[in-house]
């Protein structure tokens, strides 16, 4: 069937579109959120004096930028497909969310809980943005009614 897969990726992009939008106004929430919590943590853990503590709450910090970069990158890429820039495409590496960073919650058991809601909320809007991509990148199950159309054209 002629443009069939055109016409099901058109059906879909509206609210694939939607969801891109809400999801990069949330990812970048939740960067300020997380720039302003790990600043103020690392101005109380340098006045305390922990060095141990500051030197696992900057890996943390960049685990959790580099978690959120990831995901805005998708996010951005994908409203330039939805663009149509030609710079823009399925096969690029930033149309591939790639592999979950892991938080090191034995470490994070020291830091405030502002922060580990933020670390856990970033785990989770990455694990979401991958199985968006997973959905989006699987095969769609043909329709009762895309099956009667397929047996029609082949019997004309």
């Amino acid at each position: 069937m002629t443009g069939g897969r055109t016409n099901m990726m058109a059906i879909g992009a509206p609210v694939q579109r939607a969801q891109v939008e809400n999801l990069y106004v949330e990812a970048m929430l939740l960067a300020d959120e997380a720039h302003a919590a790990f600043a103020m943590q690392r101005d109380l853990g340098s006045a305390r004096g922990d060095g141990l503590k500051q030197i696992g709450l900057a890996c943390e910090s960049l685990k959790t930028t580099t978690r959120l970069m990831h995901v805005i990158a998708w996010l951005l890429h994908r409203r330039a497909m939805f663009a149509g820039d030609p710079g823009a495409g399925p096969n690029d590496s930033a149309a591939r969310i790639g592999d979950p960073i892991a938080a090191d919650w034995a470490l994070c058991a020291g830091f405030d809980a502002s922060v580990h809601r933020i670390i856990a909320a970033s785990e989770r809007l990455f694990e979401r943005v991958a199985a968006i991509e997973a959905g989006w990148e699987a095969p769609r199950a043909r329709t009762p009614v895309q099956q009667l159309l397929a047996q029609l054209e082949a019997r004309l």
